[in-house]
């Protein structure tokens, strides 16, 4: 499947990433697109709003969350 992943898109983690003690089914926020869509800065933080992790990966390591009903076309 070919899927946009675009900015503010929600996204949990699908492997443990232990070097930074964040682990698989975690939820962050896309802020950045890097490598012309071939990696992307994630934020990871608190229910406050405040950060506690933000780091580069690819979009191997994540999925995007939908909230809604989406169509196949639109993933």
């Amino acid at each position: 499947m070919n899927e946009t992943i675009k900015l503010l898109d929600v996204v949990a983690l699908t492997e443990d990433l232990l070097e930074v003690n964040l682990y698989r089914g975690q939820v962050g926020t896309i802020v950045e697109i890097l490598a012309g869509g071939k990696a992307f800065e994630v934020e990871f933080y608190y229910p406050s709003g405040r950060t506690y992790e933000s780091l580069g990966l690819e979009p191997e390591q994540f999925m995007v969350l939908y909230f809604a009903p989406v169509s196949r076309a639109m993933i």
